[in-house]
């Protein structure tokens, strides 16, 4: 359905310059609309050349006034440079699910978990700077669903729009149930989890209320410190707890017994963990030099190895081949309440944003030729604060309606995330990057680089699905008890 809606709208406006000049009596509003591609130029005159009728008067007011928030808007979009990106990319893609990390060591082994969280970290660094070069050559695109329709005209739009859509809901609703797992883990309680799954729910509204991703880096400072002290309490807990086992607990290699189900999963949970470059073009579009994107995928990228390299190896030499997923089951009760505890500002601050992406999206298309969209009005914020309850609403009934709904998000992971992180960035640089033939001496080299990404990005599709499919089949569907009240 909202690939319907939007599949035949233009892309929406994501910058408006304007631009007064006091030139002969008259001031000149320039103005860029993306629907025709062009400058359009209105001239204002002053109020001796008007006729002093009082509607006509009120109407150039009310017109003015509207230019004079379209401009504060403008600004107000455009304060995130590259450190503050840096941060928002943090708390979009660095989450609790890095504690999966060492289920997925235990089942490759020490060598290949090493070298998989730092190969598969390279070759999303690269994808997303394919996606970030996009953005530059073409800074109409507000978002990813945008490239969609640069490469497929309405089809594409409305194929990335369901897929971009679909993706950050069902994150959001990932998010509800990892706070309501954290609730219940803290209370000793899980009698009644519809309570805290719903408590979740109005925690990520409220931290979705913010529009702009500027405000939200300030909060992303106390996500990273979240997650960097839920991280360090499960390490030193497991470490304490293995002091005193005899002998190795790891091994170098994959476990014996190793199936390719289990082998695709751990690669899989590998590299859905390096899954941001759906959000970075909504992010960029809010930069004031968006040129600095390389600076903030760098150290993004340093960081995302770092934490995950060392997290994965440490807790699964701490505790072995037993490690559970998500690791913090394995660092014992007291450790684990003290690690969700430290660990609920990244719960809701990451699925936040996710929500936050998803409403600026569906905002920006409904009101793209209007003041509205910088929701800098009292139309703005009404019409802001109901979609923000809408997407967090539906991704808490699909989260708890639904049965399978951890089976839905495995499958929607492969599909969605392979394609958003790895496979398409190939595509968007052979179709609107490229210049001249793809074997050309100057092009040969990065031709080669993409292909060989975009056949690692298909590759993980494949082991995702077949993983996902597998697991379905093999584990019976399991319908939750819900509260009685």
């Amino acid at each position: 359905m909202l690939g319907c809606l939007f599949a035949n709208r233009y892309l929406p406006i994501s910058d408006s310059r304007l631009n007064f000049t006091n030139s002969q009596g008259r001031f000149s509003i320039m103005t860029y609309s993306l629907n025709d591609a062009k400058m359009t130029e209105k001239n204002y005159k002053e109020d001796t050349d008007i006729d002093h009728s009082g509607g006509e008067v009120l109407g150039q007011i009310g017109r003015y006034e509207d230019h004079e928030r379209a401009i504060q808007g403008n600004d107000h979009f455009h304060r995130l440079g590259w450190k503050r990106l840096t941060i928002v990319l943090i708390v979009q893609s660095i989450a609790l699910g890095s504690l999966s990390l060492p289920a997925a060591f235990a089942t490759l082994g020490m060598v290949a978990g090493v070298i998989l969280c730092i190969a598969l970290g390279l070759v999303a660094i690269y994808a997303s700077y394919m996606v970030g070069l996009v953005k530059l050559k073409y800074p109409q695109t507000a978002h990813y669903v945008d490239f969609g329709r640069l490469l497929m005209g309405k089809w594409g739009d409305g194929l990335f729009s369901v897929g971009f859509i679909l993706l950050l809901v069902i994150s959001v609703g990932s998010h509800c149930l990892t706070g309501k797992l954290a609730f219940a883990t803290l209370s000793n309680n899980a009698a009644c989890a519809l309570i805290f799954s719903a408590v979740s729910a109005v925690i990520l509204f409220a931290f979705a209320i913010p529009p702009s991703f500027a405000e939200l880096s300030i909060l992303g400072f106390i996500d990273f410190a979240s997650i960097i002290a839920a991280i360090g309490v499960c390490i030193i807990a497991t470490g304490i707890k293995q002091g005193d086992a005899t002998g190795p607990v790891w091994s170098a290699w994959p476990q014996e017994g190793i199936n390719m189900s289990k082998a695709f999963v751990a690669i899989s949970n590998i590299a859905f963990a390096y899954a941001f470059a759906s959000a970075q073009p909504s992010f960029m579009d809010e930069m004031h030099t968006p040129e600095d994107f390389t600076k903030s995928i760098s150290a993004l990228g340093v960081t995302q190895i770092t934490i995950y390299t060392l997290t994965g190896a440490l807790i699964y030499a701490f505790v072995g081949q037993d490690v559970a997923s998500p690791a913090l089951l394995s660092a014992g009760p007291i450790p684990a309440k003290i690690a969700f505890g430290v660990a609920l500002p990244v719960i809701f601050i990451s699925g936040s944003i996710n929500a936050t992406v998803a409403c600026r999206y569906i905002h920006g298309r409904i009101y793209q030729n209007s003041v509205v969209r910088y929701v800098n009005t009292t139309k703005g914020w009404i019409t802001w604060l109901i979609i923000v309850a809408l997407i967090t609403i539906l991704a808490w009934i699909i989260a708890e309606a639904i049965p399978f709904f951890s089976e839905l998000l495995a499958i929607c992971g492969c599909l969605l995330v392979s394609g958003f992180s790895f496979y398409i960035p190939p595509v968007l640089w052979f179709f609107l990057l490229k210049e001249g033939s793809w074997y050309e001496k100057r092009n040969l080299r990065t031709a080669i680089l993409n292909l060989t990404v975009f056949i690692i990005g298909v590759v993980i599709l494949g082991c995702g699905l077949y993983a996902s499919i597998v697991g379905i089949v093999s584990t019976p569907i399991r319908v939750s008890k819900k509260c009685a009240y």
